[in-house]
C-alpha cells in the first residue's frame, strides 16, 4: 500500500483529507513544510499532498528543498491559489500536479493513482531495467531469463535502492525502512549484504550498488 503525506496547516482540511485518503492508502501528515521534510527524511513516502500558505515554511520552498535533496517523490500541490502565476510557480519549483481547493477528492485519488503509477513506485510492484526484474508481489528477481538467488533481506535492500534510483540512502534509513532497526550490527549487516549483493550483480550490466563512505548507498543506473 502506498504511502501519502499530507502537507496542510489548517487542521480540519488535514483531517478531511486524511480521512478520506486512508480508506486506500497509508497516510502520513505534517502541519507545515518544515515538519514535512523532517518527515521525508526519516519515513519513505510515495507522494506528497501539499498547501502552498502555510507557516513556517510555504509549499513552494517544501518542493523546492525536497527536489534540492535530490527526491523525485510525486508532488501534488492542493491550494486556494489558482492564478495563472501561481501555478507556474507551482511547477517551476518541481511539483507534478496542480489542484485548486475546494478539493473533489475523488478526482484528488484518480490523480494520485495516475502519479504513482507514472512514479512506478508501489503501484506496479514490479522493476524492470533492461534484462533485470524485481518482482514484489512474488520476490523474485530475474536477469535474462535466469533467476538470481536472494534472501528476503536482500530483496528488500534491491528493491529499496532501485525504487530510488540515484537516491543516497543512509545507513539508518535503511536499517529502519529494510529491518525495522531491529539488527544488533547495524552498519555491518547492511556492508555484509551490499556485498553479497554486488557478487551476485556482478554479470549485470544495467546498474551498481556504489558505496559513498561515511553516507550510505545508492543504486546508479548505466547507460
Amino acid at each position: 500500500m502506498a504511502t501519502i503525506l499530507i502537507v496542510e496547516d489548517n487542521e480540519s482540511m488535514r483531517e478531511l483529507m486524511t480521512a478520506k485518503l486512508e480508506r486506500k492508502f497509508d497516510v502520513v501528515s505534517a502541519a507545515d513544510g518544515k515538519t514535512a521534510l523532517g518527515v521525508v527524511e526519516s519515513k519513505t513516502v510515495d507522494l506528497i499532498v501539499c498547501d502552498i500558505m502555510m507557516p513556517r515554511m510555504n509549499g513552494y520552498e517544501f518542493v523546492r528543498q525536497l527536489r534540492n535533496m535530490g527526491m523525485h517523490t510525486p508532488v501534488i500541490m492542493a491550494t486556494a491559489k489558482q492564478g495563472f502565476d501561481d501555478k507556474k510557480d507551482g511547477f517551476s519549483v518541481g511539483a507534478d500536479d496542480y489542484m485548486v481547493k475546494p478539493i473533489n477528492f475523488d478526482e484528488l485519488i484518480w490523480r494520485i493513482d495516475a502519479l504513482l503509477r507514472r512514479s512506478k513506485i508501489a503501484a506496479d510492484k514490479e522493476i524492470v531495467l533492461g534484462k533485470f526484474k524485481l518482482n514484489a508481489t512474488t520476490f523474485e528477481a530475474v536477469y535474462d531469463g535466469q533467476a538470481i538467488e536472494m534472501t528476503r533481506k536482500e530483496f528488500d535492500l534491491t528493491y529499496k535502492l532501485l525504487s530510488y534510483p540515484n537516491k543516497l540512502f543512509s545507513h539508518d534509513k535503511l536499517l529502519n525502512d529494510v529491518w525495522g532497526y531491529d539488527c544488533p550490527s547495524g552498519e555491518t549487516t547492511i556492508r555484509s549484504h551490499v556485498n553479497r549483493l554486488r557478487n551476485k550483480f556482478e554479470h549485470i550490466t544495467e546498474f551498481e550498488i556504489v558505496t559513498i563512505r561515511g553516507l550510505g548507498y545508492k543504486a546508479v543506473l548505466k547507460g
